[in-house]
């Protein structure tokens, strides 16, 4: 057979056009580019895996962070970040310790007036006991953990610490809710209320809060 000159030249042409690549026996293969070689270190798993797992923790707040609670974190230096935020900073690949947020709760039948058998303050808030406590009771400027939950009058839940599944850490004296501070107040720590707070003593029309009277169900854990 005759050979053709040239003839395994452009086979190799010919494959390269086709996006593979190939070199004669004997040749150096070309240097791969800093992109190519990116790319198939992000698809070798062996290497997936020896990179290092970075973890989110709440109760660890991560550099630049003063404080995670709810569902967001609090920066240093002033402003806040949800926790999905705090991940994407932080190139975080798991989290822990976030709770699981749950169902809002149902609203109580009698939410849509106050009922007969609910005691009244003289600044207008009503409100029952439905759990009586005998633990310590909060002062002015106390700090208390409480779990509670919101709903307008035609039953709408509007907030809910029970609903993202993590009691709410409140110093009474920044508490601008002013039925519920009154509440807390005269409560009693394992005590729970049923309040019916005016406008004038919750979001006093404040745009985009809840309007007119408002119930709130509080439970005071914990006095601090």
């Amino acid at each position: 057979m005759r050979r053709v000159q040239g003839g395994p030249r452009i086979l190799i042409l010919s494959l390269a056009v086709l996006g593979l690549s190939c070199s004669q026996p004997g040749e150096p293969a070309e240097p791969k580019g800093e992109a190519e070689a990116e790319a198939e270190e992000a698809a070798d798993p062996s290497a997936m895996m020896s990179m290092p797992e970075v973890v989110f923790d709440p109760h660890n707040p991560p550099p630049g962070f003063t404080k995670c609670h709810r569902n967001h974190c609090h920066r240093v230096g002033g402003g806040v970040a949800s926790y999905q935020q705090v991940m994407q900073e932080i190139g975080a690949t798991k989290a822990i310790n976030v709770p699981k947020p749950q169902p809002m709760p149902t609203a109580p039948s009698d939410v849509a007036e106050v009922p007969a058998d609910a005691t009244k303050t003289e600044s207008g808030l009503a409100m029952k006991v439905l759990k009586p406590g005998d633990g310590k009771k909060p002062g002015p400027e106390s700090t208390v953990v409480v779990h509670y939950t919101g709903w307008t009058t035609a039953g709408e839940g509007f907030d809910s610490s029970v609903a993202r599944g993590e009691p709410a850490t409140i110093p009474l004296s920044r508490l601008n809710i002013k039925g519920l501070a009154e509440a807390l107040r005269s409560m009693a720590s394992g005590e729970e209320r049923r309040l019916w707070v005016p406008e004038e003593l919750a979001f006093e029309g404040k745009p985009g809060r809840p309007r007119g009277m408002v119930v709130f169900d509080v439970a005071l854990l914990e006095v601090l």
